[in-house]
């Protein structure tokens, strides 16, 4: 099933009638794979890691699929005959994706932008810089609506050090160098569930811990800070968080391990400790789903001595999966917003 942008893409496919085309931040289905009823080829990249997952499993010779904030390095000259940008959720976001599609475009090229209405995409005008022509609306259909527009001049060169704002941060632990790439969620100040979760940290943390959900790495670069000789990996499904992160570890001089995971599928083995404000922050049926999910497969993953801690919202009902996967719940802190789960294994 495509999504509604998708769709209204799939409706002016003429643009892109035997075009080479470049996909950018795609949503949860197939469009790339079934554009190459229109198009003579395909190369997508997903800035979401479930996105490449649903659609890499249809790669073929003519539609190549990567994850990242950027395509590989392989592929940093590649030209295409057409961009297409799916408007992102987080419209600060969109600057930096028009500067990417314009280092992949002939001069002339055309760039295609897909958006919902109430998405942000109406605006479009004001964030297309001037390396392009103005954004001309083709199409309204399915909720959404499709721009074409051409790119009349090169742009400057990409470089993510234009995206990236670097701050330091005041943690229990210490002052911090914070980096946050465009379109990654951050307050510059230490958000009220963290800083609950980094108060009361575990003191018998050790050896190999688990930082799920990791963001900009706030969690992990605390931990390191605290103590240097944990072994930690960083997931996250967002290219740009994984981004920032890397960037945030090498701004502190630290190491970490630092990857794409679908929930724990891309994990492997087990861990000391599970340390996390994970990102399911809203009560929808789905993010319960996933919550519960995560206490699953941390009840799992963990050694038999091993410590799991996480902060949650206070509404999001954690207690009794907790109780089902664990024996019993441990609330250990909490303010008026959030709560403090902490569990050990105590069995051998």
């Amino acid at each position: 099933m495509l999504t509604n942008p998708s769709q209204a893409l799939i409706r002016n496919s003429k643009y892109f009638q035997q075009h080479n085309v470049l996909v950018l931040n795609y949503e949860a289905d197939t469009f790339a794979h079934q554009c190459l009823e229109f198009a003579d080829n395909v190369t997508a990249l997903a800035l979401d890691f479930n996105h490449h997952l649903t659609l890499s499993s249809c790669a073929n010779e003519k539609l190549q699929c990567y994850f990242g904030h950027q395509l590989p390095e392989s592929l940093a000259d590649a030209k295409f005959d057409s961009v297409i940008i799916y408007f992102p959720k987080a419209k600060p976001l969109m600057g930096y994706l028009l500067q990417l599609a314009a280092q992949h475009l002939n001069i002339d090229g055309q760039l295609m932008i897909v958006g919902e209405n109430k998405g942000g995409v109406k605006s479009i005008d004001k964030l297309t810089p001037d390396y392009y022509s103005t954004p001309i609306k083709q199409d309204n259909a399915r909720h959404c609506l499709v721009y074409v527009s051409y790119l009349t001049q090169a742009a400057p060169t990409l470089s993510i050090s234009d995206w990236v704002s670097q701050y330091s941060l005041e943690t229990p632990q210490g002052t911090l160098q914070i980096c946050n790439t465009v379109g990654v969620f951050s307050e510059k100040r230490l958000d009220q569930g963290t800083e609950l979760l980094l108060s009361h940290l575990p003191d018998n943390l050790r050896g190999r811990v688990l930082d799920f959900g990791c963001g900009a790495g706030v969690i992990t670069a605390a931990l390191l800070k605290a103590n240097p000789e944990l072994t930690i990996e960083c997931i996250d499904i967002n290219a740009m968080a994984l981004l920032s992160c890397e960037l945030t570890l090498a701004a502190n001089s630290m190491q970490a391990k630092v990857y794409p995971s679908d929930g724990f599928n891309q994990i492997s083995g087990k861990f000391d400790g599970i340390i996390s404000n994970p990102p399911f922050h809203d009560g929808l049926t789905s993010t319960t789903d996933i919550a519960t999910q995560f206490v699953q497969q941390s009840a799992i993953r963990l050694t038999s001595q091993g410590v799991w801690q996480i902060v949650a919202n206070r509404h999001l009902p954690y207690s009794e999966t907790i109780a089902t996967h664990f024996g019993k719940v441990n609330v250990v802190a909490e303010n008026n917003k959030y709560k403090l789960y902490f569990h050990q294994h105590l069995y051998q």
